[in-house]
């Protein structure tokens, strides 16, 4: 089991979760944050910070977004595990669930 960052964090990108990570295991795609499953140590030091409250252990991720467990491991499939975000190119392309969602707006 991992973390998951879900919806709430799409056109968002607060990174508040990158600077209480101990394991640098957050990565920054072009519209929100995602956590590479291999590399989350489970510590929970990520949710409680995010303001949008977007992160949730994976077995407590709300049925409206469990896609998004999916979709965290999807954004790593051509990356794999590089050792921690610094190691990785950063934004990179979201996965499709998230391109294909309509761009938030301030009203």
């Amino acid at each position: 089991m991992t973390y998951v960052v879900t919806e709430p964090c799409v056109d968002v990108l607060d990174k508040s979760c990158i600077e209480e990570c101990p394991v640098d295991c957050l990565y920054e795609g072009e519209r929100m944050m995602y956590i590479q499953p291999d590399e989350c140590v489970d510590c929970g030091a990520c949710e409680p910070v995010c303001p949008q409250e977007a992160i949730f252990y994976e077995e407590d991720v709300p049925e409206q977004w469990s896609a998004f467990v999916s979709a965290n491991a999807d954004f790593f499939s051509d990356l794999g595990s590089p050792g921690g975000a610094s190691n990785a190119d950063t934004p990179r392309p979201d996965v499709e669930l998230v391109r294909d969602l309509a761009a938030k707006t301030d009203d």
